[in-house]
């Protein structure tokens, strides 16, 4: 069975490091602590003091001073993996930590998971073609020599850099390895720790390399594992859960975020709170728990953009000057059915199909599947529909050869009818405002991934509320915008108050408006 000597970086909070310690060692694995150099001598006697007779947990006999972005940060972990390896040969892999991580699934989940995957877990993309580097210098990181930190020593770091630049003191990388970069929380198997720390030993010139390069945790490891280990033995992804802000900032997880962590398919979760007590109490049960089902849903990254996004919502910056320039054309009549239950307004279509012959496009924008002519290719992603969207639809109108057209859209896509109403052309919107069940509200959260069928009861309560009130928002935002030509019809409402604004909308006699409206089940869900 599986056996983890987890590799603990940590730098303050003693309390918190001695806790976790004895909770992932009471499971039956060992830990080896790096407890900063710069921080409080008495905090990491403390440390000590406490865990002394504890013979699952070692220390790394060195300790280093650590700052961010530097070598020293490598180093502290290379100092405690020799001190793992050295002290629990019968470790069989080492898990790296910090001390705001913890687990989120019982240890005897953790130990059957890996021992199902004879893999090293390390995030591992190639540093100059990925872009997972999204902000800030780039290849700079390893081709000049950094000496100074560039939180702390901004002008330093930047002056010896355009130094350097000047000088043409640009090095190349180590000829015979591929540099490559990712998450600094990894997983490894003992067999390559070994081949790791073997090869580091006989090529100092590799080492001597990365010791003044710029963020080594993130490239270090994940290029030597690329090197040193048979690329099917890789699995190109972190077993920690954690989650970025859109300022780069590491999310924080809190009491209330229980049920979504554990949902995860992740083995620990970065950062736990460390106000949030209860979380910290609950996982620590369930890591010493047997027996616990653990049902997976998966939805935490998606949901917490979601959420995240609520309130934020932009508009786009200035059309592109091939769409600005291009119209659907004067005379032509293009007429959107905006409803967020998508098949009430594709029974509506079908309806007006039976009742005219103005061809219908169902949601062109928002449903990859479709049913679209060949237009050459322009019609053949949603990405490209959207992109082109007022090209794709003036093909429309002449495939039909047709000046008039009805489409459906999604109410979300406030952007799409801004720029259609911009047109030359004539465009008309029928709102369709429906009701709307929690059961209905829960379908559409599992349909676009914000839960899935395992994700717990509890968080579906939460998300509720949101998932409604989005759902009013876009309608108060489509009031707000006070299209001309706008008209709503009502799910509450009576065929014989729908039936004007669908004689309007559609230019149709009444008496056959009224005839659409009264179509059998043309609301049920």
């Amino acid at each position: 069975m599986a056996q983890i000597a987890f590799i603990l970086l940590c730098h303050k909070d003693p309390a918190a490091i001695i806790q976790q310690a004895r909770r992932l060692t009471r499971a039956g694995d060992r830990m080896a602590i790096h407890f900063d150099a710069s921080a409080a001598r008495g905090d990491y006697e403390r440390i000590t003091s406490a865990l002394r007779d504890n013979p699952r947990v070692t220390f790394a006999r060195q300790r280093v001073r650590c700052g961010w972005g530097e070598w020293s940060l490598v180093q502290a972990t290379l100092n405690a993996v020799r001190a793992a390896v050295d002290a629990f040969p019968e470790a069989t892999h080492f898990y790296m930590l910090s001390g705001d991580c913890m687990a989120i699934k019982p240890a005897e989940y953790v130990h059957d998971y890996l021992d199902r995957e004879d893999s090293d877990f390390i995030e591992s993309f190639d540093f100059f073609k990925s872009d997972w580097i999204k902000t800030g210098i780039k290849e700079e990181r390893l081709i000049y020599r950094h000496l100074f930190n560039e939180r702390n020593q901004k002008r330093l770091f930047y002056a010896s850099m355009r130094l350097q630049q000047r000088l043409g003191l640009a090095r190349e990388v180590p000829s015979d390895i591929q540099m490559m970069i990712g998450s600094q929380w990894w997983c490894l198997r003992r067999r390559t720790i070994e081949w790791l720390l073997d090869f580091i030993d006989k090529r100092r010139d590799v080492l001597r390399f990365f010791r003044t390069t710029w963020i080594p945790d993130e490239t270090f490891f994940q290029t030597l594992v690329r090197h040193l280990v048979p690329a099917e033995q890789i699995r190109s992804r972190t077993l920690t859960f954690l989650l970025f802000s859109d300022y780069g900032i590491p999310v924080q997880f809190y009491n209330d975020h229980y049920d979504m962590l554990v949902g995860q398919d992740f083995l620990f979760a970065r950062k736990i709170s460390p106000q949030a007590d209860a979380l910290k109490k609950r996982l620590g049960e369930l890591y010493v728990s047997t027996g616990t089902e653990i049902p997976i849903s998966g939805e935490g990254a998606k949901l917490y953009t979601f959420v995240t996004e609520r309130g934020r919502i932009g508009q786009r910056f200035a059309p592109r000057f091939w769409e600005k320039e291009a119209s659907l054309g004067r005379a032509r009549e293009l007429m959107i059915v905006a409803c967020k239950k998508w098949h009430v307004a594709k029974r509506l279509l079908d309806q007006l199909s039976f009742h005219s012959n103005v061809p219908t496009a169902e949601y062109l924008f928002d449903e990859e599947s479709t049913v679209l002519p060949d237009l050459g290719g322009i019609e053949a992603t949603l990405e490209k529909r959207t992109r082109h969207r007022r090209a794709l639809t003036r093909m429309l109108f002449d495939y039909y050869e047709s000046d008039r057209l009805v489409i459906c859209m999604d109410p979300a896509n406030i952007d799409l009818l801004r720029d259609f109403y911009a047109d030359r052309s004539q465009t008309r919107l029928l709102e369709i405002e429906c009701d709307f069940t929690d059961q209905y509200l829960v379908g559409h959260a599992r349909r676009v991934g914000l839960a899935g069928e395992r994700t717990s009861q509890d968080t579906i309560e939460r998300l509720l509320p949101t998932i409604r009130n989005d759902v009013i928002f876009e309608s108060d935002r489509l009031r707000d915008e006070q299209f001309p030509n706008h008209f709503r019809m009502r799910q509450a409402a009576p065929p014989e108050e729908n039936a004007p604004a669908l004689a309007e909308f559609f230019t149709l006699p009444e008496d056959r408006a009224l005839e659409i409206a009264r179509t059998d089940l043309l609301f049920k869900d």
